[in-house]
């Protein structure tokens, strides 16, 4: 069993989200996942136990499971894998109960093809690049209910959807609200776009195009040598895949400000 991650208290506030959706133990013969507690599936538990073939776990240890262990299993293999605390309020705990029903790689890829980023299932600079720059447009309230919809689109294609969609629906429906209000949005009353609003887009995705730009000059600039403070703390690295990030995404910024 891998060691204890020092813990966060945005997980502590996500992760009590999440378990208020998935309750305590279950064994429904309907349910692919089998056995869970805590929303652990038997084969996950089998995993992080380090017990080969998973059946060999007996459906009894998964109704033991305390919430501490499962707490460690959530963190580890869940919202680390997501990159969770790097994400602002909100968007981590949309991403993070998509990646607990889904999978880690089926969220995170959800969420780059939202953002225009590369859909290799990692988060790292490049994506928390794409990240802040669709924020820059529509805000953490339109990526969290972009994420939350493409999230029910998918559900709903499933072929047990018949049997267990109503209870999809109204779980990503009450994530979307607690993530929205985690953000400091309203799911209820979202802001009107008139034309100055549009124009305040416009503007917001040339500004972030020279942002990008400027992110490539200085880091060339430290890679010769020539420290500039615009970006001081960054290392040159850093600075010039943010840059990139940036500037791929300038089609992707375009349309979505088309579409406001």
């Amino acid at each position: 069993m891998p060691d204890p991650q020092p813990t966060s208290a945005r997980f502590v506030t996500c992760l009590d989200a999440v378990l208020r959706q998935e309750g305590g133990f279950a064994d429904n013969p309907l349910d692919p996942g089998g056995a869970t507690n805590f929303g652990i599936t038997r084969a996950t538990l089998a995993r992080w136990r380090r017990v080969s073939p998973w059946w060999k776990l007996p459906v009894a240890e998964v109704q033991s499971l305390a919430r501490p262990e499962a707490a460690s299993i959530y963190q580890a293999l869940y919202w680390q894998r997501c990159n969770a605390d790097a994400l602002p309020a909100g968007l981590d705990l949309a991403l993070f109960d998509f990646a607990v029903g889904s999978g880690p790689d089926r969220a995170i890829k959800a969420l780059q093809r939202e953002v225009g980023a590369r859909p290799d299932g990692f988060i790292g600079p490049l994506t928390l690049g794409a990240v802040k720059a669709r924020i820059g447009l529509a805000g953490v309230a339109g990526l969290i209910t972009a994420l939350c919809n493409g999230r029910l689109t998918f559900l709903q294609r499933l072929a047990i959807s018949a049997t267990f969609g109503t209870g999809w629906s109204r779980r990503v429906a009450e994530i979307r609200a607690t993530a929205l209000a985690m953000a400091g949005s309203s799911a209820s009353s979202p802001a009107q776009k008139g034309p100055s609003s549009m124009n305040l887009s416009l503007l917001a995705g040339y500004k972030t195009y020279l942002v990008g730009a400027a992110m490539l000059i200085t880091g060339i600039a430290e890679l010769l040598g020539v420290s500039l403070p615009a970006f001081a703390g960054q290392s040159a690295g850093d600075l010039l895949m943010q840059g990139l990030a940036i500037i791929f995404l300038r089609q992707g910024i375009t349309n979505t400000v088309a579409k406001s």
